[in-house]
């Protein structure tokens, strides 16, 4: 069991950055593949990117891939998403989520926890 809690959304300007952070609490959050899936309104959600239970293998959305950069710290119970030339199409709320028992989810359908989520809006 791991509860999520998402922070770090605003309203920026295209082409700027924002760093995401989503911090757990529970048990074992080490044996968690954890991730980021994201929905704008009247939107399927879409898979943005995952992280493996020590970091060492990432996992991207081809939407977001070379612009996203998800990281963690076992140590904060911490995963991060920094996220560097943003484009309107960002916009969305992003949330953080997980799965006690793969090392490394690569689709939203496989997450089995959720945080309540942070809105990103870029403007262009």
């Amino acid at each position: 069991q791991v509860q999520l809690v998402e922070s770090g959304g605003g309203l920026v300007q295209a082409g700027d950055s924002l760093r995401l952070s989503c911090t757990a609490s529970g048990r074992t959050f080490s044996s968690y593949a954890m991730g980021w899936v994201r929905q704008a309104p009247g939107k399927e959600r879409e898979f943005v990117a995952a992280i493996s239970w020590s970091g060492g293998h990432t996992y991207y959305g081809d939407s977001v891939k070379g612009r996203f950069t998800i990281s963690r710290d076992n140590n904060k119970n911490t995963v991060y998403l920094q996220m560097n030339s943003l484009k309107p199409e960002d916009t969305a709320v992003y949330y953080c989520a997980a799965d006690p028992r793969r090392y490394l989810v690569t689709t939203t359908a496989d997450f089995g926890s959720w945080g309540q989520g942070t809105q990103v809006t870029v403007s262009s």
